[in-house]
């Protein structure tokens, strides 16, 4: 089939791209170790200190998310660390995944891909853990399989009360600059995080922030390092270079998206996505199908999972959609294959590609002869009203 007009890109990441971060990216490649990139390098550095709310260490990596998970782990641990990674997704695992590769000793703490990390099971376990064995804990703050968002600063709150040690390492790839994320208040040690979600980017920039205690518990790893080293990234930067060639054109492309981050505003940026966010939750209502993660509280800002009837193929409504209307949805990963679809709604995203895409969706389903109410009729009706927006209905995740 021949489509005309623009394909509609709204899986949960890699996102839509701006155009001004498009055509800031279209132009000549400069040199990485000139006067020009150096500049370059310094504003977007103090740039991305802005956004993640913290006056630690941000190092950039030419690599995908996962990449920068890598490095989290190789720079502060050792092998044969434990530690304690609790399962909410597809991504936990990834995470236990990396950790078991390199020779950790994970503790992986079940969960029914429904609901986020639990303080209650992390004091429980930290509280046994009398004399350290932990050397830390792994959270994904939001997690992209299945749009369930978990409360890092209560997780914190665990920690600090029983004086634990272990590092906190939190996975913000699907969260930062779209849901509310405070790296030095909430004292997290390493936040992981990539360019193609909410920093509106393409896929191939992955970031650390480090906090002071990483960067000491970094000296004593034992994980033999070159690329992934902090220690080296640190000391180039302080000249706004890289030990390593740079993506180029990218670091123009994310001077452009930061600009945009902060003509809207942070606060504005995160409105945005909870109001569109629980938008998208009121069709699926009036849909009458089933939001996977089940505590409202825990409902991602950035994305929407929808678990489909029983006899129904989530995969089939997803390719009914892409072959009818040339657009894209998530799928559903691991145990989740063919039982969910993943709507996203984060980065450069509004009102009225929202609109588009949850038509597009009703459209699908009634292909389909899935028997739905009017979604698309409850998010407007949502959008529309008076003073509507979910800052005013949905309570922070802090």
């Amino acid at each position: 089939m021949i489509h005309t007009g623009r394909h509609f890109l709204q899986i949960p990441g890699p996102t839509n791209v701006p155009d001004r971060v498009l055509r800031a990216m279209d132009r000549p490649v400069i040199d990485h170790r000139g006067p020009e990139f150096a500049i370059l390098g310094k504003e977007i550095l103090a740039g991305m200190a802005a956004i993640f709310a913290t006056s630690s260490p941000v190092i950039i990596y030419t690599s995908s998310g996962t990449g920068a998970c890598e490095a989290s782990l190789a720079n502060t641990l050792s092998p044969g660390d434990r530690v304690l990674i609790f399962e909410t997704g597809h991504f936990s695992a990834i995470w236990r995944q990396i950790g078991e590769r390199l020779g950790l000793a994970v503790t992986y703490i079940p969960g029914d891909w429904r609901r986020g990390a639990s303080a209650a099971e992390a004091e429980a376990r930290l509280r046994a853990d009398s004399s350290h064995v932990f050397k830390a804990v792994v959270v994904v703050h939001n997690e992209t399989s299945t749009g369930v968002t978990s409360k890092i600063a209560e997780l914190r709150r665990v920690m600090n009360q029983l004086g634990h040690p272990a590092l906190l390492i939190v996975d913000a790839i699907s969260s930062l600059a779209s849901i509310d994320y405070r790296h030095d208040e909430w004292r997290v040690d390493v936040m992981v995080c990539g360019s193609q979600k909410g920093l509106m980017l393409p896929p191939g920039i992955g970031l650390n922030v480090v906090s002071a205690k990483a960067l000491e518990a970094s000296k004593r790893s034992r994980f033999p390092r070159s690329y992934f080293d902090w220690a080296s990234i640190i000391a180039a930067n302080a000249q706004g270079f890289f030990p390593y060639t740079p993506p180029t054109l990218m670091m123009f492309g994310l001077r452009e998206a930061l600009a945009l981050l902060r003509e809207e505003g942070l606060e504005n940026v995160f409105a945005r996505h909870a109001r569109l966010a629980e938008a998208t939750r009121c069709a699926v209502v009036a849909w009458g199908l089933e939001i996977l993660a089940t505590d409202p509280r825990e409902r991602s800002n950035t994305l929407t999972a929808i678990v489909v009837p029983e006899g129904v193929d989530a995969d089939v409504i997803r390719t009914t959609i892409l072959e009818r209307f040339d657009m894209s949805l998530g799928v559903g990963l691991g145990k989740l294959k063919g039982r969910v679809f993943r709507i996203g709604h984060l980065g450069s995203f509004n009102e009225l590609m929202l609109a588009a895409t949850l038509c597009g969706v009703q459209m699908g389903l009634r292909l389909c002869d899935v028997p739905i109410g009017d979604g698309v009729g409850a998010a407007l009706e949502f959008l529309t009203a008076p003073k509507s927006g979910a800052a005013q209905r949905a309570p922070a995740l802090v």
